[in-house]
């Protein structure tokens, strides 16, 4: 048997991203189990198409190939396009296993990756005009208890992806000397990076590290330093340091071989083969877009699946020209499915099946096996408070103007 292990990132409109992922993936295969395949592709613009990297794995003899997403949390990609795209392959190719893994999701490798990237944050220096000369003011010494970091994520539409986002920032927080470490998003949803860093400085901050969330380079990452310096040119009595994105790290090169060797060992997460509701949601969803529009659920569990029903809203809403209302019937009383899969100790995750309109044309509206040759990203460049989703962002859902909720939120935390 011979093994492939294909690398699904996402894709950028930034080559430089999508270079690195390349570059990563070198590191991968170097790394990689002796006459293991190691192939890249991506689920939009750019190429290798998935159904490309398919055909690739399979044209060097892999009998077996696992798919591992290049993704941080598990949304609408890893739990619906990832999937239907494994259905196209499995049907293209009968005599192959084809085995999902897991994304990078929560993991305490990622911990370690953020704290490398806090330790070496740059200054964001603001510069002040001398007798025409350009000089940085030499910073005051800050406490611990006087810093603040700020995790900055993509931000998703997915509530299941942005709660695992602010489970990394807590994790993180229980690692740091640091007084606070708070959670905000570049796009989709809320708090924004504005909000974020007002929230940082009614807490009281003089000092504020940002930690952008993210794997490789891109526009957001472009964006978020040029947001930054902006942040700290207007503050210049507040210390602002920036850290890298992940990139290179080596635990992330870890990471990654863990997903795979989890699906090469059978250790792997269920994919969508026998999960009911999306199967369901397939017949339910398919729209003129040849897309299989299903439910929101993660796969970060086992095989060995014990469904507990619980009574949920589940509300379908779907923004097309048409509405569509179906009415489940599962021989159960459902409207929102929990799955509880304690057995392995996995970490328990509830599926959020609420589509909500924006969601839909956010995260469904795709086709990543190169079978139609569109995009629903193209604003990309345009981040304002309604930043446009691109290769590494989402809409940007207009600013609450909450910041009466965020002083309210300001007690301070005790630190050991």
């Amino acid at each position: 048997m011979m093994n492939a292990i294909l690398l699904v990132g996402h894709g950028s409109r930034d080559p430089e991203g999508n270079r690195e992922l390349m570059e990563f993936a070198r590191a991968v295969a170097e790394k990689a189990p002796e006459n293991t395949v190691v192939e890249t592709c991506f689920l939009e613009l750019t190429r290798p198409s998935i159904a490309e990297g398919v055909t690739a794995c399979v044209d060097k003899g892999a009998t077996r190939v696992v798919l591992v997403p290049i993704i941080l949390f598990a949304a609408g990609h890893a739990k619906i396009d990832i999937p239907n795209a494994i259905d196209r392959a499995k049907i293209r190719y009968p005599q192959v296993e084809f085995v999902y893994g897991r994304p990078i999701g929560v993991h305490e490798k990622v911990v370690q990756i953020m704290q490398t990237r806090l330790q070496e944050a740059q200054p964001v220096l603001v510069t002040a005009n001398q007798g025409g000369a350009a000089v940085a003011a030499p910073p005051a010494p800050v406490t611990d208890e006087e810093t603040a970091v700020l995790v900055l994520g993509r931000g998703s539409s997915d509530p299941d992806a942005n709660s695992d986002f602010f489970k990394m920032t807590r994790m993180l927080w229980e690692k740091l000397p640091y007084k606070w470490a708070e959670s905000s998003f570049i796009g989709v949803t809320q708090p924004s990076f504005p909000d974020g860093l007002q929230r940082c400085l009614l807490l009281g901050a003089k000092k504020i590290v940002i930690m952008p969330y993210f794997l490789f380079t891109g526009v957001l990452i472009k964006r978020i330093d040029e947001m930054t310096a902006e942040f700290a040119a207007a503050h210049p009595d507040i210390q602002v340091e920036i850290g890298g994105y992940f990139g290179f790290h080596p635990k992330l090169v870890e990471l990654v071989l863990e997903r795979a060797n989890e699906g090469l060992n059978g250790r792997v997460a269920a994919n969508c083969d026998n999960c009911q509701f999306r199967l369901e949601a397939a017949k339910h969803h398919h729209h003129h877009h040849d897309h299989d529009h299903g439910h929101d659920h993660h796969h970060d569990h086992d095989h060995d699946h014990d469904h507990d029903h619980h009574h949920h809203h589940h509300d379908h809403a779907h923004d097309h020209s048409h509405d569509h209302h179906h009415d489940h019937d599962h021989g159960h009383s459902h409207d929102h499915h929990a799955h509880d899969h304690d057995r392995h100790n996995e970490e328990h995750h509830t599926h959020e099946h609420a589509v909500s309109s924006r969601e839909a044309s956010l995260d469904y509206h795709h086709d990543h096996d190169g079978e139609l040759q569109h995009s629903h990203h193209e604003l990309e460049g345009t981040m304002n408070s309604q930043n446009k989703e691109g290769g590494d962002g989402e809409n940007n859902s207009p600013e609450d103007a909450g910041h009466a909720q965020i002083a309210a939120a300001s007690e301070r935390v005790n630190r050991p």
